[in-house]
């Protein structure tokens, strides 16, 4: 299953790596040399097909003269992208990704993946519980005359005001969030009101399919894009669940691989150039770019990703697109000295490595002017599984914890109650589902102020979030006597909670 979860950031202060690779405009390569000799016959022969992302200066020779040094490299264009000087190319040459790095004009390139795919986990924090048919017949017969039928159990709206906030403002047609992810079910009662087919494609392998249907999950179990979906959007149409923006349309960008649900590089730097292009206003990004979970930048192949996907996200950003992304579920503090990355590369044999977060980057999570989310519970305390970090965390928000149980639901589940393919819906839990909790927010925001940029919009998030401030008491969710993370900061920023937990209500009455 995919790293289906959330993260980041614009004004602020970027890591040196990160600033390097943060403009499409930089300095030429150093290299100038023509590729090297294919590699033999029979070495291709060994080698498997990958695919590679080959990054260039952005004028039309460069672009053309990279292309025919890939093809003499024995590889094939999938696609390119001359706006920010992407181009996506398979090829079956070992030394594929070492030759194009010696082209004049190549500024990084590298492979997207290290073997044939094999199927790896997403970012909610364990398996989807389905709301039964007897459960949704007792929430109906309990809803209120104002209140959605299945709404009684969605304490996430009513911990950031999203239900008083629907009845002043909610949200407008005119602003749509882009849900990158496994896909999205649009024939969902509770989504097909809200969705955006005309800004909706399939993006796996980095070419942008539009034909209808193509942006559906491939499969019933690849869910995810369809629950995160219905957090930001669901309507207020008297059918199940309502969304955070139940007034603003929502679009589907597959970017899932169809059998492992992967989230290769490639498949998202077409799912940013394309929301940009289609006018999409914010992004959802509940997952971390395969197969690495941190990309290091003293690695040329983690380089080539880093810099591919910064480029299509920075694009998006100035084409008016913020872009949100969920933290994590790893419990991990990006703002530590080192971390242990036990889980990478996903698509083959994981290598334990210790890796400095300044220098290695999740994605797209730590990439600049990326709105990075944290997850809290009902008791507005961080879950227990969700990554943190102080001058990481922009804003937290609602994604669920099993050991924070509502008291006021009939259900008495601390998790995330959305929407699923074939007309279901299900609690899950994980930074997954705080990422668009977070978007929904900005989707308010947006609405309330059309005319505001990215930059702005995020300004505005920050200061509307209402902050709990650092526990009191030592961090132990749990209770098995251990402090599982340490909240460093102050009220107004720290690192369990960023600016503070997103805050509907305000989105729409605040000036």
């Amino acid at each position: 299953m995919a790293h289906l979860r959330s993260r980041r950031r614009i004004a602020l202060t970027v890591p040196l790596g990160i600033a390097l690779a943060a403009s499409v405009g930089f300095a030429p390569g150093i290299a100038t040399a023509a590729p090297d000799a294919p590699a033999t016959a029979s070495a291709k022969a060994d080698a498997p097909t990958l695919a590679y992302v080959v990054n260039t200066r952005t004028d039309s020779k460069t672009i053309a003269y990279v292309k025919k040094a890939i093809a003499r490299a024995d590889g094939n264009v999938v696609v390119a992208y001359p706006k920010i000087g992407v181009i996506v190319a398979h090829s079956a040459n070992p030394d594929f990704g070492k030759q194009l790095r010696k082209v004049k004009g190549v500024q990084s390139a590298g492979a997207t993946r290290t073997s044939p795919l094999t199927a790896a986990g997403t970012t909610e924090e364990g398996a989807p519980t389905l709301l039964s048919k007897s459960e949704a017949k007792s929430l109906k017969a309990q809803a209120g005359p104002d209140a959605e039928p299945l709404e009684a159990d969605q304490w996430d709206l009513r911990a950031i005001g999203a239900d008083k906030a629907a009845k002043i403002n909610p949200g407008s047609k005119k602003v749509t969030v882009g849900v990158i992810d496994t896909g999205v079910d649009d024939t969902h009662p509770d989504l097909a009101p809200n969705f955006s087919a005309s800004q909706s494609a399939n993006c796996v392998g980095g070419k942008a399919d539009t034909s209808p249907g193509a942006w559906r999950p491939e499969k019933p179990d690849h869910y995810h894009g369809t629950h995160v979906a219905g957090e930001i959007a669901a309507a207020r149409n008297g059918v199940g669940v309502a969304g955070v923006a139940p007034g603003v349309k929502v679009a589907g960008i597959k970017v899932a691989d169809p059998v492992s649900e992967l989230f290769f590089p490639e498949s998202v730097v077409c799912a940013f150039v394309f929301a940009a292009d289609k006018g999409i206003e914010i992004t959802n990004n509940s997952y971390y770019v395969d197969p690495w979970l941190y990309n290091c930048m003293d690695d040329p192949d983690q380089r080539a990703i880093v810099d591919a996907v910064n480029r299509a996200q920075l694009y998006a950003q100035k084409k008016g697109t913020l872009n949100l992304a969920s933290a994590g579920n790893s419990n991990h503090d990006l703002a530590s000295d080192e971390i242990l990355d036990d889980s990478s590369p996903d698509d083959s044999t994981p290598v334990p490595r210790t890796i400095d977060p300044s220098e290695c980057f999740d994605l797209p999570t730590q990439l600049p002017g990326v709105v990075t989310v944290s997850a809290t519970g009902v008791q507005d305390l961080k879950s227990y599984y969700s990554t943190y970090g102080e001058g990481v965390i922009d804003v937290a928000a609602p994604g669920g914890d099993k050991y924070q149980i509502p008291a006021d639901t009939p259900s008495k589940n601390g998790r995330i109650l959305s929407t699923m393919p074939g007309n279901e819906y299900a609690w899950l839990q994980g930074t997954s589902m705080a990422s668009p909790h977070a978007s929904g927010v900005a989707a308010l925001l947006k609405s309330t102020h059309p005319k505001a940029s990215p930059a702005e919009l995020q300004r505005l998030l920050k200061k509307q979030a209402d902050n709990p401030g650092c526990p009191t008491e030592p961090y132990d969710p749990d209770g098995d006597g251990k402090v599982d993370a340490v909240c460093e900061g102050g009220k107004n920023k720290n690192g369990f909670y960023g600016s503070g937990i997103v805050d509907a209500l305000d989105a729409v009455k605040k000036k």
